[in-house]
């Protein structure tokens, strides 16, 4: 999003320091990391050195010490209110199929706003590097992707709001109202919901304690710079956690995946599969499960148990990643007429159909469209949706497909 190179100041202590990594990498802002434990005595840094304080650097000069995620944001000028009052579509998430809708609905005419609750990309801009996404033989980085389909929508008129979180969602005289986490709130005509999956979490005793201490959901690539000669730990055997582990490679000492199942060819595309096969720094923990979290002020150890006969062995790391199946963020739907499966997924066309209550609360004589909720003028596109294919093409093609489908929507045919 930004032409200039920041700084970063900190320890490799500085907890706090990796949403600001991680947010700035997903991104693609350049930034150099200063380790004040390894620099001359500076006066400007001499208050980080030892502590958990860090600190950004701008190119003009200014100087921010222990900011939020959204402190950086406001002040490279990122964060806005919404442009309008009321606009064609909204559309919450912009990982892939977010995008995808973005820039097909502003370049065909709609008054278009994207709303994305962290940074661009979704789970796809934490990737490495992505290998099979047509049209790139030499991969591209989730990252890279996003932002170039954000310079897309932009083009095309596309009003971003970044850092917003849509918490409840209400359907009024054909109108789709969203709140805000902040208090703003957000009037369209039609609605896409693209808003994807979280990680799902180990449900451990000491997990919470050790987030961003050690412990990190996704593939974590902003903390690569810090793992170069330790022992990383990859929980999960999809493609995910397969370019996590094959990424954290050629940093780490050794990258130990760890899977409950006895292989990964299941879960695994085929390339990622044959490549960590062949990698002497990647080992792979069939039958294995972390159980359980140890450290002082930072993770130092985690046990991994054989789900064969449940014994268990403890292994010295200070990096735990993990990269398993997660939650759809469907939460915002709940006191509305859009019907969700046990897991919280959005049932669309012919699935919200076969749903019982479908015929109670449906309102038209049509039957909703293949992307369609079971409200109407409401769609869902990508992870979120009831037996989506987990992968970018579907997603970037099932955002152009419901964008085709609010057309539908909005001309009553």
């Amino acid at each position: 999003m930004a032409t200039y190179k920041l700084t970063l100041y900190g320890s490799a202590e500085s907890y706090d320091l990796y949403p600001i990594r991680d947010f700035l990498r997903r991104s693609v802002v350049d930034f150099d990391w200063v380790d004040v434990a390894q620099t001359s005595e500076d006066p400007k840094v001499a208050d980080l050195r030892g502590g958990q304080g860090y600190a950004i650097e701008f190119p003009d000069g200014a100087w921010m010490v222990n900011p939020s995620v959204e402190d950086l944001a406001g002040h490279m000028g990122w964060i806005h209110r919404p442009k309008y009052a009321e606009y064609d579509l909204s559309i919450f998430g912009a990982g892939p199929a977010g995008l995808s809708a973005a820039v097909y609905a502003a370049s065909e005419g709609l008054k278009t706003i994207l709303v994305e609750k962290e940074a661009m990309g979704g789970q796809a801009g934490t990737s490495s590097l992505i290998e099979n996404y047509l049209g790139f033989p030499d991969g591209i980085s989730g990252a890279e992707l996003a932002e170039r389909a954000r310079l897309q929508a932009q083009k095309f008129g596309v009003d971003i709001l970044l850092l917003r979180k849509g918490i409840r969602g209400s359907f009024e005289n054909n109108l789709m109202h969203a709140d805000l986490e902040d208090g703003e709130k957000l009037v369209a005509k039609a609605n896409i919901c693209a808003t994807g999956v979280e990680y799902a979490r180990l449900d451990l005793v000491r997990e919470p304690e050790f987030l961003h201490k050690g412990l990190f959901y996704g593939a974590g690539a902003a903390e690569a710079c810090l793992c170069t000669g330790k022992d990383v730990y990859v929980v999960g055997g999809g493609n995910m956690a397969g370019q996590a582990a094959t990424y954290f490679s050629g940093f780490a000492r050794k990258v130990y995946m760890v899977i409950r199942r006895p292989t990964l060819s299941e879960t695994l595309s085929d390339y990622l599969l044959q490549r960590i096969l062949k990698n002497p720094v990647i080992e792979v923990l069939y039958h294995s499960e972390v159980v359980e979290l140890d450290g002082d002020t930072a993770l130092r150890r985690i046990r991994i148990a054989d789900n064969r006969d449940q014994s268990s062995t403890w292994h010295e790391t200070s990096k735990l990643f993990i990269c398993i199946g997660g939650k759809p963020n469907t939460e915002w739907t709940v006191g509305t007429n859009i019907l969700r499966d046990k897991n919280g997924y959005l049932y669309t066309g012919n699935n919200a159909i076969d749903c019982p209550k479908f015929r109670e609360i449906w309102p038209l004589e049509r039957r909703p469209f293949s992307l369609e909720t079971s409200v109407p003028g409401s769609f869902a596109a990508g992870d979120v949706r009831f037996n989506s294919v987990k992968r970018v093409a579907s997603a970037v093609g099932e955002g152009a497909m419901a964008v085709t489908e609010v057309h539908r929507y909005l001309s009553g045919t």
